[in-house]
């Protein structure tokens, strides 16, 4: 993929996509590892597999499964991504966020990306559902390197405000109505796929950090220079290294992510529509 034709890529697999599903998605919510089954709440879907749709990379993680879900949750029209790709796959970092480009092409204005994490901070567990109010980028690449078109957005753009606050406030007053609470933290995203070390950690806990994963932030840049408003969601599938005596797997990844589906589904379909509530109220 080159610079110099990445709009039009990005265009022409908007135009694939609206020629197989009619509903125009508002809203593009991108699943992590083991959150994939919320996919399964779209109603009136269109599933594409990420294969069919020109230029878009292909998913080779177990627990992502490579589909675009076009449809309806409660009404609203929305753009699910059943999982994403990650730089560690092999893939550059226009390849990672080509997605987020293609959503944009759609017409989508609002993101929610989420994502498995490791806790650092002591008072996080496994299966809490945490969300994000900053980040930081320790991957050494940005996704806006290299020639810029103005199309998608300006080459310097603001993140002080990259997780949107009035989305996370929303998001927190819907998961008490729902009947638990959500907490906020700062996720660091590395390149992987190696977990981290004990003494990473510990740097990574000095520098500000209370979460930890390998996807996300590159999808968050893209998103902010289209003007694309986010929230981000982590689920922590597990205590990073150094916090917790036992090895750190996918497997166990995969397990919480299964485990805390019903939650995290929970507060989406609640989310969803009251994301659309306040954007007619706006």
């Amino acid at each position: 993929m080159t610079n110099s034709t990445l709009f039009d890529q990005a265009s022409a697999a908007a135009a694939y996509i609206r020629a197989r599903a009619s509903i125009a998605p508002r809203i593009g919510i991108v699943l992590g590892s083991g959150l994939g089954a919320f996919a399964e709440k779209v109603e009136e879907a269109t599933a594409i597999p990420f294969s069919d749709i020109p230029h878009f990379p292909q998913s080779t993680v177990p627990g992502h499964s490579g589909r675009l879900v076009i449809g309806k949750l409660d009404g609203v029209p929305v753009a699910v991504m059943q999982g994403r790709v990650h730089a560690y796959e092999g893939y550059t970092s226009e390849q990672v966020t080509f997605p987020i480009r293609v959503l944009g092409q759609l017409g989508v204005k609002t993101l929610v990306v989420t994502n498995a994490a490791g806790g650092i901070r002591l008072d996080m567990k496994q299966g809490d559902l945490v969300l994000l109010s900053d980040h930081i980028n320790f991957t050494g690449r940005n996704p806006i390197i290299g020639h810029n078109d103005e199309r998608f957005g300006p080459r310097f753009f603001d993140m002080s405000t990259a997780y949107s606050k009035h989305l996370r406030q929303l998001a927190a007053a819907t998961a008490e109505r729902e009947g638990f609470s959500l907490a906020e933290g700062v996720y660091l995203c590395v390149l992987g796929p190696s977990f981290e070390t004990p003494a990473e950690i510990r740097a990574f806990c000095a520098m500000g950090a209370d979460l930890v994963g390998m996807s996300t932030v590159q999808e968050v840049i893209v998103a902010r220079q289209m003007g694309i408003e986010v929230l981000g969601i982590s689920c922590v599938t597990n205590m990073a290294a150094g916090i917790q005596p036992e090895p750190l797997s996918h497997e166990e990844v995969m397990e919480t992510g299964r485990r805390v589906a019903t939650r995290f589904t929970q507060l989406l379909t609640a989310l969803v529509p009251a994301m659309e509530k306040e954007r007619l109220q706006a």
